[in-house]
């Protein structure tokens, strides 16, 4: 048996009798929920390692910072193309298996990135380091695109469109869980490092998180169920009595070919362009504000380093409220619709940079500290801007057939981390906010991509509420033939 027939998704079972069906129906769900929750969580414990080991080699004479920067962007670029490229294959595999198994490989090459006896520098030659560790990230970020893209196929199977919204942005938190408990394991980790005599104690960084997330891949193994009907249960959308959703071709409903995908799915949908675009301002303000947030707090506002580790911590922990909240939002009083929240947090993100951009003055004009300030305008920009980073995605993988919600997830992926992240939060805010126009420029284009990516949305709020109503009105016209 091939790699592909291991990875194909499992044939559908005979339904079960109806008075099993609810019963394994609710206790199904919170399993394949748990799993694709923590095991995204567990992504995220082997995707930012080098930040936290790049001090402890720069001490051992192993990196630069200028090297540590090349070797991290390796990751952002690798996954913006891997999550579009993995979300077709994700359509065409069982969730269980394709998550499980690149988690594993993404612990295996951080453990491998922790084990490699690195030279030191030479007259200021880090370039094989540099080297090794660039390729090493490029893995680790081609492999982080195997977590998103099975999530979303789980979720459209599992979970009915009017539903689905806020479920997803319960889910959505998983990396915000992540990314806090590095600031956890890490330390331990280094703790038992040097318990043990190792004296290199920053490859724990690398080490520590990996053997945890391979402690959670298993988790993924034992809960995740690709589809409903391979457990023998019926289809969501008859489960939830909610058609809402969109529908494959005639004869493309268990497997559509990467061509269809792409092309039809795709291409062919000006409303998944539309909302990509907003995607990618977006994911512009999203991790310019957090890549940057401790240079310019230390260098322009003379924050001190805890106070401005305290600030990241704040807007990162504050992403989980405003993603449960907007979700709430979008069931509750917009029947699952995302474009009128995504126009509501992106006025609210506009609000919270403005802030920020302005803390200095707000705090003369408060008789306030000013990290006072910055701690309430991040939180305000946190709470808001993962709202939409949510969102964006439901709304993809809403607007085109179950089988190719990986497809349109992985398209997001691309546009969101390839051109938001690295072109524009990274190369291009780099060298503006060392050009003659500094920094109040990138502020003045936070701003601005904050007001543009609520016109956007609130363009395409027209359109999805339009779609939804045609995808409702052809269900009931179906059923009374």
């Amino acid at each position: 048996m091939g790699l592909l027939d291991f990875m194909a998704p499992p044939a559908h079972k005979a339904e079960l009798p109806a008075e099993k069906v609810d019963k394994e129906y609710k206790s199904m769900r919170l399993k394949v929920f748990l799993g694709i929750y923590f095991g995204y969580a567990a992504y995220y414990l082997v995707r930012k390692n080098l930040s936290f080991a790049t001090n402890g080699m720069i001490e051992d004479g192993l990196i630069d910072k200028p090297g540590a920067g090349i070797a991290m962007a390796g990751i952002p670029i690798a996954y913006a193309v891997s999550k579009f490229l993995m979300g077709s294959l994700s359509d065409r595999s069982d969730a269980r298996k394709f998550m499980t198994i690149g988690l594993i490989l993404s612990a295996l090459v951080m453990i491998v990135a922790g084990l490699v006896p690195y030279p030191v520098g030479v007259n200021g030659n880090y370039s094989i380091t540099i080297g090794i560790m660039f390729v090493l990230m490029l893995f680790a970020g081609w492999l982080s695109g195997m977590g998103w893209p099975p999530c979303g196929r789980v979720m459209s199977h599992w979970f009915s469109t009017n539903e689905r919204s806020f479920k997803m942005s319960i889910w959505n938190t998983a990396h915000n869980i992540g990314n806090g408990s590095l600031g956890f394991i890490i330390p331990a980790g280094i703790a038992i490092f040097a318990t043990l005599g190792i004296e290199q104690t920053w490859r724990a960084a690398f080490i520590a998180p990996a053997l945890v997330a391979l402690l959670f891949a298993a988790m993924c193994w034992w809960f995740i169920r690709d589809t409903p009907e391979s457990c023998g249960l019926p289809a969501i959308e008859k489960y939830r009595n909610d058609f809402s959703g969109a529908k494959a071709k005639k004869g493309e409903e268990t497997k559509i070919p990467f061509k269809t995908l792409f092309v039809d799915y795709i291409l062919k949908n000006p409303t998944l362009w539309l909302i990509g675009f907003a995607n990618i301002f977006v994911y512009f303000i999203r991790y310019g504000i957090a890549d940057w947030s401790p240079i310019y707090l230390q260098d322009e506002l003379g924050m001190s380093k805890l106070d401005s580790s305290l600030a990241y911590t704040i807007r990162e922990y504050a992403g989980i409220v405003g993603t449960l909240l907007c979700g709430w939002l979008s069931s509750k009083f917009f029947q699952g619709r995302c474009a009128p929240v995504n126009v509501i947090y992106m006025i609210l993100v506009a609000v919270g940079v403005l802030a920020y951009w302005q803390a200095a003055p707000l705090a003369e004009a408060l008789s306030m500290d000013v990290k006072y300030v910055v701690y309430c305008s991040l939180a305000l920009i946190g709470a808001a801007i993962y709202g939409p980073v949510a969102m964006i995605s439901i709304q993809a993988i809403s607007i085109v057939p179950k089988n190719a919600a990986g497809t349109a997830a992985g398209f997001m992926g691309l546009l969101g981390y390839l051109i938001g992240d690295a072109i524009l939060s990274k190369i291009a805010f780099g060298y503006v906010a060392e050009s003659s126009l500094g920094w109040n420029f990138t502020f003045e284009c936070f701003f601005a991509t904050s007001i543009i990516a609520a016109i956007i949305c609130f363009v395409a709020m027209g359109k999805e509420k339009k779609m939804l109503a045609e995808r409702i009105a052809a269900a009931k016209a179906a059923e009374q033939k």
